[in-house]
């Protein structure tokens, strides 16, 4: 397997992607209204949106992805990123993909200028928790979600 090419999703991935986002939320147990899907794809590729997603490419075939919301700070001038959502497809997992997209991201906030890249996963996500740990270590911070909406 060669190493994986980061590039920015273009329309052209709506297929891909979408294969790829159906193995997220089966991983995760959820399902997803299709105008949800459709309003997150319409952002991802909305060059005006916060919201983008960066893909990575491993022998022609989208192997993985990293979507992102880049958002301004209360504490900072600059912005900081949220890592929302990363996937690797199965067949890839352990090549290298999740570090390239991290890395990828991290790159990409040095030259922007971004104060951080943050993201949340479950505490059971142990596979992806050691990716997660060689970077830095949790912070400690619990999260709190309140539905609004039922």
């Amino acid at each position: 397997m060669t190493a994986a090419v980061i590039r920015s999703a273009a329309p052209t991935d709506k297929a891909a992607w979408l294969t790829l986002w159906q193995g997220y939320l089966a991983f995760y147990g959820t399902e997803l209204d299709e105008a949800v899907t459709a309003m997150t794809w319409s952002r991802i590729i909305d060059p005006t949106s916060p919201v983008f997603t960066r893909l990575a490419v491993v022998d022609g075939v989208i192997a993985g992805f990293a979507t992102c919301i880049l958002h301004p700070r209360t504490w900072a001038v600059e912005p900081a990123c949220y890592l929302e959502d990363l996937f690797v497809d199965p067949a890839s997992r352990g090549s290298g993909v999740g570090r390239a997209l991290i890395d990828d991201l991290i790159a990409t906030g040095r030259r922007d200028g971004w104060t951080n890249l943050y993201w949340h996963t479950n505490d059971d996500n142990a596979t992806a928790r050691r990716l997660y740990d060689s970077y830095d270590k949790a912070d400690g911070f619990v999260r709190y979600r309140l539905p609004l909406r039922k």
